[in-house]
């Protein structure tokens, strides 16, 4: 089955909390990311993660040992796995996977990103990345959903890693992006809505229709 993820980029604790909470039928895991961490503090991930699985998404990328403490981190704090920038290269994934082994997480490795600047620089090397996050043995890729030509170039280069799409809605990418995909990242289009569960039970459907 094809995964549905909640990019839960909230400022409010309690807010996340509380939609966390209405669509936890129907996604599979919450995705959050700095602005819900710095403004509530990292102990939302623990509170998040008795709903759901939580993807830390702290796209890490710094010198092996400062991206091994984020990673420290993430998984003390409750994250199921982290997502780490691929273009640091392989000694920091290397050390953040380090971590993730000793929790029992997984490493999910930026190819590039989703939005138009991704392609400025980030375009032109994210197939080196698959390469190295594969070589290293990371579990799975982040890898754009607004570019659907790229993201086929990622399936076939990626092999049997998982590949998990953000930019499903406000950033116009398409589910089409499942084809090659093994999950989808969607955030506004379900937590800016007026009735967040009714959102994220359309998203089921797609997926499962796919």
């Amino acid at each position: 089955m094809k995964e549905l993820i909640l990019a839960l980029d909230v400022l409010e604790g309690d807010r996340a909390i509380e939609i966390a909470e209405k669509v936890s039928e129907f996604v599979d895991r919450i995705k959050v990311n700095y602005p819900l961490v710095l403004s509530t503090g990292i102990g939302i991930i623990e509170g998040l993660s008795k709903i759901k699985p939580v993807i830390a998404d702290f796209k890490i990328a710094d010198i092996p040992y400062t991206s091994s403490l984020i990673a420290r981190i993430a998984f003390e704090s409750g994250a199921e796995s982290v997502i780490a920038h691929g273009f640091v290269g392989s000694d920091t994934l290397e050390e953040v996977l380090k971590v993730a082994t000793e929790y029992s997480g997984k490493v999910y490795v930026v190819t590039e990103l989703s939005s138009p600047g991704g392609q400025d620089f980030m375009s032109q090397v994210s197939l080196r990345i698959v390469e190295i996050a594969r070589k290293v043995g990371c579990h799975g890729l982040i890898a754009p959903s607004t570019r659907i030509d790229r993201l086929r170039e990622i399936r076939k280069a990626a092999g049997d890693m998982e590949i998990l799409c953000p930019g499903i809605g406000a950033q116009g990418g398409s589910v089409e992006a499942l084809k090659y995909a093994d999950g989808i990242i969607v955030g506004r289009s379900i937590y800016a809505c007026e009735n967040p569960r009714l959102a994220a039970m359309e998203y089921r459907r797609v997926i499962e229709g796919v």
